[in-house]
């Protein structure tokens, strides 16, 4: 179905891989359309729980957008190429599913902000970690701006974004970028055992909890009230008072 990605199923985990390992995997256009479809894909498919997304091969995970598109750009197509970008980024963040990121290598300008729009994330040890597009002449286009400060603060994102330097997966555990740093061999088999984990939950606890976190405290209480009045709660409840594993239908 897809010319730049691979779309595989296992079980209630689906695996998206940006498999363009001759350019790193850089996101051009079409990839980012075709990344827009297959989380839709994702999202709609009610047997997938959750969700990884990797690079094909070890040495990038997405090393940035494809220059010779920005080249071309000038200021109304620039705007418009930021605005489709920040449409897929967004569904991501808001695929009302976990995505887990397993960064395997560099993730680079639109690669950070792949990376950040996902929920968990899971890097090799030498994954390496930026925005460069000031030394191009750019800023963020993804929402790398936005992303970036409300994970490692103001002023450290702005060290980032101002240098453009890059940091290695240490560094960025460090500042609170990622959330986990494993052997390159372990990597996908550390995102699958996550997302395995977060699959036994309560599916509709998940979604109301990834909206919460996005919507912020008025909405949270709205949220508790839906989900306290669901079958899975009242199982999970129940479950652990008659102390034994529940058994969630997600409804």
């Amino acid at each position: 179905m897809y010319q730049y990605l691979i779309y595989a199923k296992q079980d209630s985990i689906a695996t998206i891989t940006v498999n363009r390992p001759s350019v790193r995997n850089a996101l051009s256009v079409a990839t980012v359309q075709e990344l827009g479809a297959a989380f839709e894909q994702a999202k709609m498919d009610s047997a997938v729980c959750a969700v990884i997304l990797t690079g094909a091969g070890d040495k990038a995970f997405v090393a940035g957008a494809d220059i010779s598109e920005i080249a071309a750009l000038d200021e109304r197509s620039g705007a418009e190429f930021s605005r489709r970008g920040q449409l897929v980024f967004d569904a991501i963040e808001s695929l009302g599913k976990p995505v887990i990121a397993a960064i395997n290598g560099h993730a680079l300008g639109g690669g950070c902000e792949l990376a950040m729009a996902c929920m968990v994330r899971v890097a090799s040890e030498n994954a390496m970690f930026g925005q460069p597009e000031v030394k191009l002449g750019l800023i963020p286009g993804y929402g790398g701006t936005q992303r970036l400060p409300r994970l490692v603060g103001r002023g450290r994102a702005l060290r980032l974004l101002l240098t453009g330097e890059t940091i290695p997966a240490a560094e960025a555990l460090r500042l609170g970028l990622i959330d986990e740093i494993v052997p390159p061999a372990m990597l996908l088999n550390r995102a699958e055992a996550l997302a395995r984990q977060i699959a036994a939950n309560a599916p509709l606890a998940l979604k109301f909890c990834l909206e919460a976190v996005n919507r912020g405290f008025p909405e949270e209480a709205v949220l508790f009230g839906k989900v306290c009045g669901t079958e899975d709660m009242k199982e999970g409840t129940r479950a652990f008072l008659e102390k034994r594993a529940p058994e969630f239908k997600g409804r």
